[in-house]
């Protein structure tokens, strides 16, 4: 007897295709493992037995090899209709098992990984009798009838660890084994194919250019169902070696796209991967996910190349995965997150004007390269687009949307009573207490939309991200937590906000105002030391330093009060967890973090979903950059057809905090997004 091998099922109605994916799968496993085949159809008892050949499958077939023993089995004589001759099936270190029932109720238990392929009812008809000729065709319906009552009392799909689309165009088998890498359960059997993904090799070209961003990302990536722009919409405003300029040196454009292309989306513990036309679902906490695929350096970034940007991951996480790092379980309408993984992006240098082209080496790199070359060529011609403040957009519908706020103008001030009342029990020294505007969206154009705040309101941390029919446009100015290859760790919390004036007096006295404004000072430092706090659970003792305190920034809307606080990370600390240690960023609940987010949550009369998160991006090189999820507005599906517009916003509240310069605040706040898309405040 053999130890227990690994039991993989290829599952799904008849002419999915199934058979041929485990024939691939064998093949590409084979490389570096023993695998055994068994297909179902082997063993079925003529045209009406397909309830009778799963039994004698599992019994005769599965049972035994479960157990590391052969199987010996009797076949089927479809000339004849009667039992042929006596099999033998091996065990292997994997062993596949394929046909219609392969993943039967019954079965299982003594299953490791079950595949599910599916497949349109006219194309799975078309495959099965091309296959197998006018024999099949006189018992199609009977058979298709059986497996209806089959899959009518077996939940099976349901059961699927991964779901293909089998579009019969050859992908399948490299999309499924690149889903499989993502189940615990076949982890240690697949580690020379983790090994080899380990060995990513990159590609770059370097492009003496200054292209048009919004014509790039449009050319590129207009069309693409999930696309991500990190955009440093500011760059033009600063200059030099600045830290603002520093911030805004770099915008990263990319899909997911090509042979390494993937995206991933995390809803209450379980996490759902799509890798071509493959789909694996995993449960577990998003954090410890995140850790099995990033944190280690895979790749090395390019000579001269200064971006900590190596192609990875990219998308958000939203504000509701707090129930992973103490705080409550909230169930958001959107994703609690959602990455895609780049395999090749455009990166744009704006303080060297250079356009780096990234990609991981694969069959298809040199086809992309040459259309994102000749894309960059097309846009640095365009004319420039520019992100010079606007005067708001119309909406694509015709009309400005009207909001409604979550909260009354009495409601939130009763709540900032509510939340002093705590910090006065001593439960909280500072409550960032928000709320969420609403919209119906109507006839908006995200792209069009987006375009007009980038440049009404520029900021180095502005992105726009598109999974799907779910959109988010973002002008954040705030960093939430930088996490360089070396190990160096920065945040750059915001707390103080003043409007500007168009009078250049006025407008330098709302920033003197900010500047000496002890609340906001008080406001900022608790969440300084928040902050120190957080990162020190993974940094190197006595690395946590603040390199700079209550200064004051301005944008195009706002001034605002900036801290930065510096750390470096231990060598070999799990960089997952570094995160998950900061997360949610302390600018955005209060301090100390956890018993005011159970008070927020008491207080909020929803989840805040995407707002209050971090947007950002996971790279290959085991860096990371994210920005705070504010002055962002989201775009989602409502399930109905119809798309929600929403805008959260708030302020922290403290003893001090006065009521009507509270809930002022947080107009303020709103204006630059509301007054692009032409909206009012409600109310």
């Amino acid at each position: 007897m053999t130890p227990a091998p690994v039991i993989i099922a290829v599952d799904g109605r008849s002419g999915a295709g199934k058979t041929t994916l485990a024939v691939e799968l064998a093949a590409r496993l084979r490389e570096h493992h023993k695998v055994s085949l068994f297909h179902l159809e082997d063993i079925y008892p003529g045209w009406n037995g397909l309830a009778t050949g799963i039994e004698r499958y599992v019994a005769t077939v599965l049972t035994p090899l479960s157990q590391g023993e052969a199987a010996e089995w009797v076949s089927w004589d479809w000339e004849k209709h009667y039992d042929g001759a006596l099999h033998v099936t091996l065990p292997a270190e994997i062993v596949i098992v394929e046909g219609v029932g392969a993943a039967a109720n019954a079965a299982r238990p003594m299953l490791d990984a079950v595949v599910w392929v599916e497949s349109p009812g006219d194309d799975r008809r078309r495959r099965a009798l091309a296959r197998d000729g006018d024999t099949y065709e006189p018992y199609w319906d009977t058979w298709a009838a059986q497996e209806d009552v089959w899959l009518d009392s077996d939940p099976v799909m349901g059961a699927a660890d991964i779901r293909v689309q089998n579009l019969a165009d050859g992908n399948a088998p490299d999309d499924v084994l690149q889903a499989m890498r993502y189940l615990p359960s076949l982890a240690a059997i697949l580690s020379p194919e983790l090994s080899a993904r380990r060995g990513l090799q990159l590609r770059s070209e370097k492009i003496s250019a200054a292209p048009d961003a919004e014509a790039l990302f449009q050319s590129l990536y207009g069309s693409s169902t999930n696309a991500v722009w990190l955009d440093s919409s500011n760059a033009s405003a600063v200059s030099g070696t600045s830290q603002a300029a520093g911030r805004s040196r770099f915008s990263i454009l990319a899909d997911d796209g090509g042979t390494f292309g993937q995206s991933v989306q995390h809803r209450g513990g379980t996490t759902h991967v799509t890798a071509g036309t493959a789909t694996v679902e995993t449960s577990g906490p998003f954090f410890r996910w995140l850790d099995s695929v990033w944190g280690r350096r895979a790749v090395r970034a390019p000579r001269g190349y200064d971006c900590q940007f190596a192609l990875g991951w990219l998308g958000y996480l939203g504000y509701e995965l707090k129930r992973e790092t103490g705080g409550n379980d909230v169930q958001a309408d959107t994703p609690d997150a959602a990455l895609l993984f780049a395999g090749r992006a455009v990166v744009l240098d704006h303080r060297e004007h250079t356009v780096w082209l990234l990609a991981l080496v694969a069959p298809d790199a040199d086809e992309w390269l040459r259309e994102a070359r000749a894309a960059v060529g097309a846009a640095s011609a365009a004319p420039a687009s520019g992100v010079e403040p606007a005067s708001g957009v119309e909406p694509a519908s015709g009309s400005a949307p009207e909001f409604t706020c979550r909260d009354s103008a009495s409601d939130y001030k009763r709540k900032i009573a509510d939340a002093q009342h705590e910090i006065s029990e001593g439960n909280s020294y500072e409550v960032c207490l928000t709320t969420m505007l609403e919209a119906e969206a109507g006839g908006i154009d995200p792209w069009q939309s987006y375009r007009a705040l980038r440049r009404r309101n520029p900021a180095p941390f502005a992105s726009y991200l598109r999974f799907g029919q779910l959109v988010v446009a973002s002008t954040s100015p705030e960093r939430f937590l930088r996490i360089l290859s070396d190990g160096g760790m920065r945040a750059e919390p915001i707390k103080g906000t003043r409007g500007r004036s168009a009078d250049p007096t006025e407008d330098a006295e709302l920033r003197r105002d900010l500047e000496t404004s002890l609340k906001d000072r008080a406001e900022n430092i608790m969440i300084v030391d928040l902050l120190r706090n957080d990162l020190s659970h993974f940094a190197i003792p006595g690395s946590v330093t603040v390199s700079r305190l209550c200064a004051i920034e301005s944008y195009a809307t706002v001034h605002q009060m900036v801290s930065t606080v510096d750390a470096h990370l231990r060598p070999g600390a799990p960089r997952a967890e570094a995160l998950a240690a900061a997360f949610p960023a302390g600018s955005m609940t209060g301090a100390p973090k956890i018993s005011t987010m159970d008070i927020l949550d008491q207080l909020e009369a929803g989840p805040r979903g995407i707002y209050s998160g971090a947007i950002g991006y996971f790279s290959l090189n085991a860096a990371t950059d994210l920005a705070v999820v504010i002055r962002t507005l989201v775009v989602n599906p409502d399930g109905d057809g119809r798309r929600t517009l929403s805008l959260g916003i708030g302020g922290a509240i403290t003893a001090d905090s006065v009521a009507d310069d509270e809930y002022e605040e947080i107009r303020t706040k709103a204006f630059g997004v509301l007054s692009t898309l032409g909206a009012d405040f409600p109310g």
